[in-house]
């Protein structure tokens, strides 16, 4: 028995040791980061669970990233991080080289707090009737711009000088914000067509045939513990049930607010990686005994 005992409790030693280690790790959790020549960061995800809740399902990636609102889907062009402001693009917008049919910008109620179009996007509204209630009741709502007019508009670009061409005047035009086209829809406008341009501060002395044409959002980060998460190497998300701020750490492990030394949320199973188990501390017993013979 001296001559087995050691050898039998030096390989029970190698097994409790192997089996006492630490599980590999886990590939980090599967958000996107990026669609096309885009990043795609935190507050935004293109896949559910990633980054926060309140954007949720608002982009989608397919060969191009699209931002999407009960309107349709509106191509991003550009996300500006630091200035946190979105570059999106109707592809079924009238612009000053293309004449298209029109249609509504719609956005939800969460969208227009959380993602609204900024100050210096402007809406144009042509061919209105004179009965249109921005050239009315609601006069106040259409401004000049960097000193332009709707004459200038009509008579620069060849899509919209038709309007001039089928009245032989000017019809009346509006440029306004987004709040008048959030309200109002096209057919109470009484305008058939309309445009967006961005960037409109700097416009001075500029033609329409060199203006952005698109839609500029700016966006909010809410203040979730994102930046805690990510310095501890996490991925910024939430639970997909409950829309609770989660750090994922791993394929399979989400913590609360960081991935070192954070406490675990409900669905992480943390005793599932309990090393100790009653089949354990039963070798340890029958170690225990060899080493009393």
């Amino acid at each position: 028995m001296p001559t087995v005992a050691p050898l039998i409790i030096f390989k029970l030693s190698i097994f409790i040791i192997a089996t006492l280690q630490p599980p590999p790790a886990l590939s980090l959790t599967p958000c996107r980061t990026s669609c096309g020549s885009i990043a795609i960061n935190y507050p935004f995800g293109i896949d559910d669970g990633c980054g926060a809740p309140q954007f949720r399902s608002m982009l989608n990636c397919s060969t191009d990233l699209f931002f999407l609102t009960p309107s349709g889907g509106y191509k991003v062009q550009h996300i500006d991080y630091d200035k946190k402001t979105m570059t999106i693009y109707d592809p079924a917008m009238s612009t000053c080289s293309i004449l298209q049919p029109h249609h509504d910008f719609i956005m939800t109620d969460i969208q227009s707090v959380t993602i609204p179009p900024t100050p210096d996007t402007v809406f144009a509204l042509l061919n209105c009737s004179i009965d249109s209630p921005v050239l009315n009741h609601y006069k106040n709502l259409c401004f000049d711009f960097s000193g332009h007019s709707c004459d200038e508009l009509y008579g620069a670009c060849n899509a919209f000088r038709v309007f001039h061409l089928l009245t032989n005047s000017s019809p009346p035009c509006c440029f306004t914000g987004y709040d008048t086209v959030k309200f109002m829809r096209m057919n109470i406008l009484d305008c058939t067509h309309y445009t967006t341009v961005i960037n409109t501060d700097n416009l001075r002395g500029i033609g329409p045939l060199d203006w952005v044409y698109g839609i500029k959002l700016s966006f909010t980060v809410p203040e979730t513990g994102c930046e805690r998460c990510s310095q501890s190497g996490g991925t910024c998300g939430y639970d997909t049930e409950t829309e609770v701020m989660t750090c994922m750490c791993s394929s399979s492990t989400n913590y609360t607010r960081e991935c070192a030394g954070g406490s675990f949320t409900a669905g992480d199973h943390r005793s599932s990686h309990s090393p100790w188990t009653f089949f354990h501390v039963a070798i340890l017993l029958v170690l225990s005994l060899l080493l009393v013979i």
